[in-house]
């Protein structure tokens, strides 16, 4: 595409609040067995969530987690219950929540020369509206078509979400926008504003714009207030306390007169469920609750993780975990002094806190000094009875290339770090790939995010390996 097209395209419409980045003439390109294998992501995914659901509804409610053996794992409810404030947990446990998985699964995925790793499974992602608009900006300039292009991707967003409606007439959507989340709103104005304009009843507000009347949510539209009848909840659990409508929006959900997705399920919103998939207590669970293909997709896809529990040990102890000096670990203190190769680690908080999105907690053990590495760990430790840390394996991306425009407005093929993120929406029993977001990256940032020397760029699917 031709860069004045494209800046005048972004100048028009803003997606991220006060955020720039390099731009792309081409869509990124995926060869058919990537697609195919982001696809078995996309099922795995889904039966990873329900399988989490099991695992955690089982160990809260002092039930066995396998059909024929009896194994009862308390301390994963603990886990997942650590630093959650009281009625939170219980709610998740409630009948409105049973079965309710979230509609929209974006993972983390990085290139490596191992194929991809997920560092991440979100639940409440950003980007779903800045990737459908670059699907639409961008398709028809590549002779491949655009993964998601044309209006698939805000269409399939609305199915998922008007579905869940009490009432399916034509229902009031409310995209709810917190203040934390205040960087994503306007991509939320954009999907709100494309769907309104197919005759979709969709509105994209803050959180203080909602109000309650008659037990039911309403907002103001033209002087009149609407009645609302789905809420996809664009704020993150840990926030609950400083969204003042928050205990509205949950108590319209209590009376059924919203749906409410992502549910209100803060075990979906901890990163160290990742680590609970490499437990070595709970194989047997995995193996009982996924498919094969998917437990095969996910053996290869996760990192080996860990979560970082300071609990003392008896002296001949030793904590499943990586090595130091190619030792076992009898305290997760000893990885202070692990060597440089050992400590090609990543440390970060598993979730319920302002750090736990967009890599602010993140620490790179052999990307820091050894007196800030060891002063994360003991961080970790001291927070690991309100909020618990994890820690994976880094999985390095490979360089890889595509053309960029540069200062002066000429195409050049820039070496970089790819990130890619699938955007997956379901209702729960299926799963469909709706778009990909590239994120390119300088080939020095070890941290793959959104940064301003980033690029970001939809994915095309090309018709040959």
């Amino acid at each position: 595409m031709e860069l004045a097209t494209l800046q005048e395209a972004f100048s028009r419409q803003e997606l991220f609040e006060g955020k720039s980045w390099k731009i792309s003439p081409e869509a990124w390109p995926l060869s058919p067995s990537q697609v195919d294998h982001l696809k078995q992501i996309g099922q795995a995914s889904l039966e990873f969530y329900k399988a989490l659901e099991t695992l955690y509804t089982r160990s809260a409610t002092g039930k066995k987690i396998l059909r024929n053996r009896e194994l009862y794992a308390p301390w994963i409810a603990d886990y997942m219950d650590r630093g959650k404030p009281k009625g939170l947990p219980e709610l998740s446990l409630g009948k409105r929540c049973k079965g309710k998985l979230p509609s929209v699964i974006r993972p983390d995925l990085l290139m490596t020369d191992d194929g991809f790793a997920l560092t991440e499974l979100d639940s409440v992602p950003g980007g779903i509206g800045l990737t459908a608009y670059l699907n639409q900006l961008y398709e028809g300039s590549s002779d491949f078509p655009i993964l998601g292009g044309d209006t698939f991707m805000e269409e399939q967003f609305y199915e998922k979400l008007a579905s869940q409606a009490p009432e399916k007439n034509l229902p009031v959507v409310a995209l709810v926008v917190s203040e934390e989340a205040a960087t994503y709103k306007p991509e939320m104005d954009w999907l709100a504003e494309r769907l309104q304009l197919r005759g979709h009843r969709v509105y994209s507000l803050w959180t203080d714009e909602v109000f309650p009347l008659g037990g039911a949510i309403y907002f103001d539209i033209d002087g009149n207030p609407e009645k609302i009848d789905v809420v996809y909840r664009f704020y993150e659990l840990f926030d609950l306390a400083n969204i003042k409508t928050s205990d509205f929006i949950t108590e319209a959900w209590e009376n059924g007169e919203i749906a409410l997705t992502p549910p209100m399920r803060p075990f979906f919103e901890e990163k160290l469920g990742l680590a609970l998939f490499h437990h070595h207590l709970l194989p047997e669970f995995w193996k009982e609750n996924l498919s094969k293909n998917s437990l095969r997709v996910l053996k290869k896809l996760i990192p080996q993780s860990w979560i970082v529990d300071p609990t003392p040990l008896p002296p001949g102890a030793i904590l499943d975990g990586p090595l130091t000096n190619g030792k076992p670990l009898h305290s997760w203190l000893d990885l202070a002094d692990a060597t440089q190769k050992e400590r090609n680690l990543v440390l970060k908080i598993s979730g319920f806190h302002e750090t736990s999105w967009g890599s602010r907690s993140v620490v790179i053990g052999n990307d820091v000094p050894r007196e800030d590495w060891r002063g994360s760990l003991e961080s970790a430790c001291s927070m690991a009875e309100t909020h618990p840390h994890v820690i994976q394996e880094f999985k390095k991306s490979i360089r890889v290339k595509h053309p960029l425009f540069n200062d002066s407005g000429e195409v050049f093929e820039a070496s970089g770090r790819l990130r890619l993120n699938p955007y997956f929406l379901t209702d729960g029993e299926s799963v469909e790939l709706t778009g990909v977001l590239a994120t390119f990256c300088p080939p020095d940032k070890k941290i793959i995010h959104g940064m301003e020397d980033a690029a970001l760029i939809p994915c095309c699917a090309r018709q040959a390996d």
